[in-house]
């Protein structure tokens, strides 16, 4: 099986933060948290609510501009 971006997520203490989503997005984050929990052999997929944070951190920690610019500031 490929391996998918995110790997095993952590119990961190979150912060409450409300967003909206459409339904088509919503839906591909199902989904991905499907496909996670079989990746990970998970018996259980994880909600959206614990599976966007880590999605967002790997997307921050991949983009190389963000990187470049948090590094000359």
């Amino acid at each position: 099986m490929t391996q998918l971006k995110l790997g095993p997520i952590g119990d961190d203490k979150p912060v409450k933060l409300t967003l909206e989503l459409s339904p088509a997005l919503l839906e591909e984050i199902v989904r991905y948290s499907e496909a996670h929990a079989r990746a990970t052999g998970r018996s259980k997929s994880l909600s959206p609510e614990r599976l966007i944070p880590p999605i967002v951190e790997l997307f921050i920690a991949g983009d190389r501009e963000f990187i470049r610019q948090r590094r000359n500031s």
